[in-house]
Parts: structure tokens; sequence; C-alpha cells
């Protein structure tokens, strides 16, 4: 073995090692952004929960998600397996699209509320940024497909659908037992169809922001 190849290994041994440390810390992010979520009581105001309750909103659920796939695929690396790509890209996307709403959206929405204390700060700031930061690092054993962006946007999807669904067999309700607790049908049924399909939307455009900047480093070994 050559200089040049003694130095891609020691190159891709490196990324593995703090690819593996970012999942750990992902997934003690995500512990403990669970466990002062659990033990705080919302204050009554809008998407404040006490609880469990608090896994109705997707920031929550993305969050959630991103921490058990990260420990899923510390088990896969532990045990010397090829973790899904697609999995880790829908992760990171969800938890991208959570940072990106609620910086962009959410917190222009309700300026009077701080969306990044307590159990947020870890759900809408630290914990993205971690794992967009670990999928950046990320080896895979090939690139990753363009359809892996098209198959992320499902979970706003999903959620999207269920959202309104549940307001449509239980009503939007008053607050603060409104099924409405984004408030996105505040201007009506259409209005907040429309925001749903450009969540998706978005959920995309960051599944495929993530797949091109991981693409960039060509292709790798797990």
């Amino acid at each position: 073995m050559n200089t040049s190849e003694d130095n891609t290994v020691i190159k891709k041994d490196h990324r593995n090692t703090v690819s593996v440390i970012l999942n750990i810390i992902i997934v003690i992010f995500a512990v403990i952004g669970t466990v002062i979520m659990i033990s705080h009581k919302g204050n009554g105001s809008e998407l404040s929960s006490s609880g469990i309750s608090n896994l109705k909103y997707f920031t929550v659920l993305s969050n959630e998600f991103c921490g058990i796939v990260a420990a899923l695929w510390l088990v896969f690396s532990f045990l010397g397996k090829r973790f899904p790509a697609l999995l880790k890209l829908m992760a990171v996307s969800a938890v991208a699209l959570t940072f990106l709403i609620v910086a962009a959206f959410l917190a222009p929405m309700y300026p009077d509320l701080n969306l990044y204390e307590n159990a947020n700060l870890w759900f809408h700031l630290i914990l993205p940024l971690a794992a967009m930061l670990e999928f950046i690092l990320l080896k895979t054993q090939q690139r990753i497909p363009f359809k892996y962006a098209v198959f992320s946007a499902l979970p706003a999807l999903v959620y999207g659908i269920g959202y309104l669904v549940n307001i449509l067999i239980n009503g939007k309700g008053e607050w603060p037992d409104t099924n409405d607790w984004y408030g996105f049908l505040n201007w009506g049924y259409p209005v907040g169809i429309a925001i749903f399909a450009v969540i998706v939307l978005m959920n995309f455009g960051m599944a495929a922001l993530m797949r091109f900047v991981n693409n960039i480093h060509g292709k790798r070994e797990v």
C-alpha cells in the first residue's frame, strides 16, 4: 500500500470515528431533550404542552426519530454492518426542517414565545445542528440517489395528513383545547393546506441539500 492509499485509509478511519462520536452525542442530546420535555410543565400558551403531550409536535417527533436512528446507526457500526442511508437522510432532513421552520416561520409568527428554551433549545437548535454536521461527515458506500430525497419528504407529508385528518374528525376546537396547535388553519383550510404543501416541499428541499452536500465528498466505504 502506497502513501496515498495510507492517507486515504487514515482519513476514512478518522471520519468514521468522528461520525461515531457525533452519533453518540445526538443520542445524548435526544435523551436530554426528552427528559427535560417530560419533566417540564407547559405554561398554557401557544406551542406549549406538558410532558408526553409534546409528542404531537412534528418538531419533537423529528428529534426523537433522529435520536432513534442515531442509536440504530451505532448498533450497525458496532456490528460492522452498513446502515441504510435512506433512514439517515430522512432523519437529518426532518430535524433540518424543524430547524428551518422554527427559525424562519414559528419564531417570527410567535414573537412573544421563546422557542429556544428548556427542551426546545435541544430540539430546535442543538440536536438539529449536530445531526446536520454528522450527516455531512457520514460515510456511505455509494452516492445517495435522488429518489432518497423524494422519499425523505414522507415524514412531513404523513404528519400533515394526520394533522388535517385529526381536525376533520375531531374538529378544530378552541384554545387551549385546539387540534390546530400550530395555528396553520387560522386563515382557513385552503391556506392551511397550502402551508403544509410548502412544508413538504421544504422537507424535500432540505433532504436534497443534505444529499448534495454528502455526495460532493464522493464515493465512500462504511
